[in-house]
């Protein structure tokens, strides 16, 4: 069995992938796949999955199996899926985190540009700075002002470190020349419930996830993170109008190990792209503040790089570390 097995991995790399898979009577997808969500549930990253999900499934003509691994900022369930065989029934999607670990932790499970096959970008979303009713700003400046008159006095939540909160908190003090400091919690959930309950005063939160708050008055949108204001919110300025400069836009994308053949990802291109521009799934994005991207693998790869330098720029400049 050993010598079949040896014989079929030499002749991979010379074999088209379907046909590969076609030769060991598999037409690949032919079992189901599984979608690793490096966060909790709850979460942006878990939530867009959850809804990419099922037309994805239905598309490919297997189950997809969304598993919640999560730990370490996402490095866990990144790990995970970088050691997976490459052979297109592990994915993984991400976000943000998925390259700024690379300049938080000393030592790293994985490579984000050498270790992963880039799919497709799937979406992108403004978040918004939010605070609980008590904090004593009506705006961004005001905030600002109250910074700079208490330095270190005030806090924000965040996911853990290198998380989305995070990034877009500590990119506020660096453009700001504020310190507010960051009180890490175990995913987007409960950093949320620690402003809703007015623990924690300040945070930046996807779009999504805040406006039902921001519109029943429990929290206060000071700006929006985004270059221009936000459909979302209209009347909510962006924080650029008070830090010129700042803009923080996550995304969510999928990627698949390194390895993975190329027909392989561009079958999972091809279909995300089919449901992603779906009317249905373009309307229930729309709705969750979400804006659609759906590139090639090549636009994703571009994509993580820039990102990997821009984010680590943010992070030598702030001195953050992960231990």
């Amino acid at each position: 069995m050993k010598k079949v097995i040896s014989i079929a991995v030499f002749f991979a790399a010379a074999i088209p992938a379907a046909q590969f898979a076609a030769a060991q009577g598999e037409t690949y997808p032919g079992r189901p796949v599984r979608l690793i969500v490096a966060f909790p549930p709850g979460g942006s990253v878990d939530a867009v999955a959850r809804v990419v999900g099922p037309p994805l499934s239905a598309s490919l003509g297997q189950p997809m199996v969304i598993e919640n691994r999560s730990g370490a900022s996402g490095n866990i369930g990144t790990e995970l899926a970088a050691r997976a065989k490459p052979d297109g029934y592990t994915l993984i999607i991400h976000t943000i985190p998925f390259v700024a670990n690379a300049h938080l932790y000393e030592r790293m499970p994985y490579d984000p540009i050498a270790d992963f096959a880039p799919v497709s970008l799937l979406c992108s979303s403004p978040a918004v700075l939010i605070v609980h009713p008590s904090v004593p700003a009506r705006s961004v400046s005001e905030l600002l002002q109250l910074a700079k008159a208490k330095p270190g006095a005030l806090n924000y939540s965040a996911a853990g470190a290198g998380t989305n909160p995070h990034i877009a908190g500590e990119l506020f003090n660096m453009l700001g020349n504020v310190d507010i400091v960051a009180v890490q919690y175990k995913g987007g959930g409960p950093a949320l419930v620690a402003v809703l309950g007015g623990e924690v005063g300040i945070t930046f939160q996807n779009i999504s996830e805040a406006v039902p708050h921001v519109n029943s008055g429990r929290l206060r949108a000071l700006g929006v993170t985004s270059a221009k204001r936000a459909a979302a919110l209209p009347e909510v300025p962006t924080v650029a109008e008070s830090v010129p400069g700042y803009e923080f836009v996550t995304w969510h994308g999928v990627l698949a190990p390194r390895g993975t053949p190329r027909e392989i990802v561009a079958l999972l291109n091809g279909k995300l792209k089919d449901v992603l521009r779906s009317p249905e799934l373009s309307a229930r994005f729309a709705q969750m503040g979400l804006d659609v991207i759906a590139s090639s693998p090549e636009e994703f790869s571009v994509h993580l790089k820039k990102e990997l330098e821009k984010w680590g720029r943010v992070i030598r400049e702030r001195q953050l570390r992960v231990e």
